[in-house]
């Protein structure tokens, strides 16, 4: 513990006095703005399955909004047309929501 002691004191003079790190000015805190950022290396990868994958759902709701339509072709006699807009109801929204998907994640962040 001594040879601590001394080497604070060799030390000592070297040290900023109190009244110095008082007269500092203010450190900034907060969130830092870091603006849009930056894609790390290797994104495109990422950017390149993201755009399969939204193609992928796309095709999907095309394909549904088939689904619906050949199934109201299908029960047509019958008179179920309910059933058939709540499904299409929910096809549509899903394409709504696939459609908007990067302007609220924009919205988001």
């Amino acid at each position: 513990m001594s040879s601590f002691l001394a080497a604070a004191l060799d030390a000592s003079p070297h040290i900023a006095p109190l009244a110095d790190l008082a007269a500092a000015p203010p450190r900034p805190t907060g969130v830092p703005d870091v603006g849009g950022g930056e894609a790390p290396p290797g994104a495109e990868d990422l950017l390149t399955v993201l755009k399969w994958v939204a193609w992928s759902v796309t095709a999907l709701c095309v394909a549904g909004i088939f689904s619906v339509a050949a199934r109201m072709a299908v029960d047509h006699s019958r008179g179920g047309g309910r059933e058939h807009a709540r499904g299409l109801g929910f096809v549509l929204g899903a394409c709504l929501l696939i459609g908007s998907a990067s302007g609220i994640v924009g919205a988001l962040v």
